[in-house]
């Protein structure tokens, strides 16, 4: 139970990005004095996503499971929700599907990964224990 509870800011991550999506494009009311305000938000948003999918994954960075894949697995799994998330987006009034959108997604998950790794590398490294990170 306690290791499904480690997935629980994930879905919360998922659900506020569905919810943001499902607002009417005439309701979103972005400052037009910031240019890409919207892609700023999109890799803010989808790094967040990709840092707790990290956390509820941190038990198997013990496993035998090599640590680039389950990175991969993580940004692979942002990508696809930001697919999902821009799918959904041609249903909703007022808004459409982006590449450009799903790219700041793919970005901000994977800067997210990558800073993880490096920080994870550096703390086992002081530590001696690079078989940790490996």
């Amino acid at each position: 139970m306690l290791q499904k509870a480690r997935f629980l800011p994930a879905v919360l991550m998922m659900s506020i990005i569905f919810l943001l999506s499902h607002q009417p494009g005439d309701e979103l009311e972005l400052p037009f004095f910031i240019p890409h305000l919207d892609k700023i938000g999109h890799f803010i948003v989808y790094g967040l996503l990709a840092f707790a999918c990290l956390h509820g994954l941190r038990p198997f960075r013990h496993a035998k499971i090599p640590l680039v894949w389950l990175n991969l697995g993580v940004v692979g799994f942002c990508c696809l929700y930001g697919i999902s998330d821009e799918f959904h987006q041609t249903f909703i009034d007022g808004r459409t599907a982006s590449v450009l959108d799903l790219l700041a997604d793919t970005v901000g998950a994977t800067a997210a990964v990558t800073s993880a790794s490096l920080w994870w590398r550096k703390k086992t490294t002081k530590q001696g224990d690079m078989n940790a990170y490996l």
